[in-house]
């Protein structure tokens, strides 16, 4: 089987013109999901921690349900459904781009959530001793601290989130896995254009895993 498998068809052409336009969506979709996964998630966690009933039972409703549904049911939600409330069809990027930021929110939340708890409450104790609202002490205090202690986990989530990009081809949108199954296609060499696939997908990963990996260590040594 792997005698038969034939790679001369690749070129860069095939890369430009199929791979490229895929890769750049893939990259865009995971920055824009990780951005408002991250400000949505620290509302929810926000939410969750403020004791007020009426505020942490819709977000721990919110973070629980997506956290119990497959990604892409959640993507054919959005894409087949949304279009029918609001009464207009809607594109497979952009129903892609709200779905993993509504999704990724939840998740996001819980990585806050466990970064906000970490931070000492006297250090909030302080806060208020010396004249800051709540608010205050969030933004000033707690946040960048929280942001700090869980930034690889951020970052391991965010390497996550792009290898789910690659869900979207449920939905038909333009991903870099889609550029190489068209390329597979054009040049009849589905099995070799999966292989490359996955091959780039572990670099990638595997690359920003290892950066992760360095960051954490520079942080324990901060701390």
């Amino acid at each position: 089987m792997i005698s038969a498998l034939d790679f001369s068809f690749l070129n860069w052409g095939v890369v430009v013109s199929f791979i490229s336009k895929g890769f750049f969506f893939s990259i865009q979709l995971t920055v824009i999901a990780m951005i408002g996964g991250i400000i949505l998630g620290t509302l929810l966690a926000l939410m969750r921690l403020s004791g007020k009933p009426w505020l942490v039972m819709p977000a721990a409703a919110y973070v629980n349900t997506l956290r119990s549904i497959p990604l892409v049911m959640v993507i054919l939600w959005f894409f087949l459904l949304i279009p029918m409330i609001i009464g207009r069809p809607m594109g497979a990027e952009l129903s892609a781009l709200i779905t993993f930021t509504v999704f990724e929110a939840a998740y996001y939340s819980e990585i806050m959530r466990a970064g906000i708890q970490s931070v000492p409450k006297g250090q909030v104790y302080a806060g208020y001793a010396v004249g800051m609202t709540y608010k205050q002490c969030m933004q000033l205090v707690v946040l960048p601290q929280a942001f700090r202690n869980m930034l690889p986990v951020l970052l391991t989530q965010t390497i996550i989130l792009f290898q789910d990009t690659s869900l979207v081809y449920a939905i038909g949108a333009y991903d870099m896995l889609k550029g190489f199954e068209i390329a597979g296609k054009n040049f009849n060499r589905p099995v070799e254009t999966y292989l490359v696939a996955a091959v780039v997908y572990f670099v990638i990963c595997f690359s920003l895993s290892m950066l992760v990996r360095r960051l954490q260590k520079k942080i324990q040594i901060i701390r």
